[in-house]
């Protein structure tokens, strides 16, 4: 089980050599983010990479492809790769994104893409409304078509929480507060500020960190309780964390 986090540290060198060597002058950052940067990551973490070149073609990158295909080829995610033009750009259409980077990042190669990027507050809270209003709706649709099944319960409420994390993350930055990096500190310090039911993330959050929990059952009311503390996290973000920042 810790093989894989063991040698993530030479396995990312190998990559950044490669890439170095492919790319040349055209490689502008090379940066490692998220648990496995923070030293939070757990055997099954995905590990996050953001790629900058000066000219991300389709002629620059073939050049890259033996890299990638070899990082592929291992079972992880590839990297984000922006060109340089457009990751400046991306302070307004990925604010959240850009200060997830920055609050937990590690430069492999090359400059700190974040250094001289900045976000704004309003541009965060556009972002934060349009996603946790968006995941709402599929989570409510979903959970209509799923209560019935156990296995199909399991999977939306385990994938859900997972991708709310990020979200949560945006909310307490938005708030004035550095987030806590473990997730489970994290939930309790946002339902702190939101006034959240914070046991209502407990299994989701036992069953993402890969702990043995049960699997839901068909109309589980662990599912139900994590649908309405959802609800109440986006009516946090709607009618309250928005009213102050405005």
């Amino acid at each position: 089980m810790a093989s894989r986090l063991r040698d993530l540290d030479a396995r990312l060198e190998r990559f950044a050599r490669a890439l170095e060597a492919a790319a040349g002058d055209n490689l502008v950052s090379l940066v490692l983010y998220g648990s496995a940067a923070t030293g939070t990551a757990r055997e099954d973490s995905d590990v996050n990479l953001l790629l900058v070149l000066r000219n991300a073609g389709s002629t620059a990158l073939g050049t890259l492809s033996p890299a990638l295909h070899d990082w592929l080829k291992a079972h992880e995610r590839p990297p984000l790769i922006f060109s340089e033009r457009s990751w400046r750009a991306a302070a307004d259409v990925f604010p959240l994104e850009v200060e997830d980077i920055r609050g937990g990042h590690k430069v492999l190669r090359g400059t700190d893409p974040v250094a001289n990027l900045t976000t704004t507050p309003a541009n965060q809270r556009l972002e934060l409304e349009r996603e946790v209003r968006g995941r709402m709706i599929q989570l409510r649709a979903a959970y209509a078509a799923s209560a019935p099944d156990g296995k199909a319960l399991t999977d939306l409420v385990a994938a859900s929480c997972r991708g709310l994390i990020p979200l949560f993350r945006a909310a307490v930055r938005l708030a004035g507060a550095p987030p806590q990096p473990e997730s489970r500190d994290l939930v309790r310090q946002l339902a702190g500020l939101a006034a959240l039911d914070a046991a209502a993330f407990d299994w989701p959050l036992a069953r993402v960190s890969g702990a043995r929990v049960p699997a839901l059952t068909a109309h589980d009311a662990r599912a139900a309780r994590y649908l309405d503390a959802v609800d109440a996290f986006v009516d946090y973000v709607d009618r309250t964390l928005l009213q102050e920042i405005s």
